[in-house]
């Protein structure tokens, strides 16, 4: 297979992003396809404040370019066309990409009714941003912290941790 065409890029980039959200507790399946809805990736994210894990759905762009508010607003199609056992309550969506969220694609995700959020995942595996609506608070994000640890001290070696109550969720 040609390692410059889309299909091999966003394939690479979505066992990535897999493998980069599993570190944080994620628990993921590639789903892809016709039909998906967009979903790239399907699972559950357990975190200690919650009795049971919550359900995610993952949408990777991996663009050379900004991401746009338009990504955004196409995650909320995500929820519509997700699968049966992800609609409802307890239910988050995520848009990850390779770039930082502009200001538009932030507003967006604030808008939004839907509870979603954003994660930048460097072609290397690297979490550098995690961000998202108060929706997702409400669905059991609240009082889940982001912060960024420095691997011997080095900027260039930064990641997201998650943290609870001031404390690390995972490393």
């Amino acid at each position: 297979m040609d390692t410059s065409s889309t299909v091999y890029v966003g394939t690479h980039y979505e066992y990535t992003v897999q493998s980069a959200l599993e570190r944080l507790g994620m628990s993921l399946k590639s789903i892809g396809g016709r039909s998906d809805y967009g979903i790239d990736l399907l699972g559950t994210w357990a975190l200690p404040p919650l009795s049971q894990p919550l359900k995610v759905l993952i949408q990777c762009k991996a663009l050379a370019g900004k991401l746009l508010p338009s990504h955004a607003r196409e995650l909320e199609g995500a929820f519509v066309g997700a699968p049966a056992g992800w609609r409802g309550s307890g239910v988050l969506g995520f848009v990850v990409s390779q770039n930082p969220a502009t200001k538009g694609v932030r507003e967006a995700l604030g808008r939004s009714r839907w509870p979603m959020g954003f994660v930048l995942c460097r072609p290397d595996g690297r979490i550098l941003q995690m961000l998202w609506n108060r929706r997702a608070e409400q669905e059991g994000l609240e009082g889940v912290g982001v912060g960024l640890k420095y691997a011997g001290g080095d900027r260039s070696q930064r990641e997201v941790i998650l943290t609870w109550k001031d404390q690390t969720i995972r490393e």
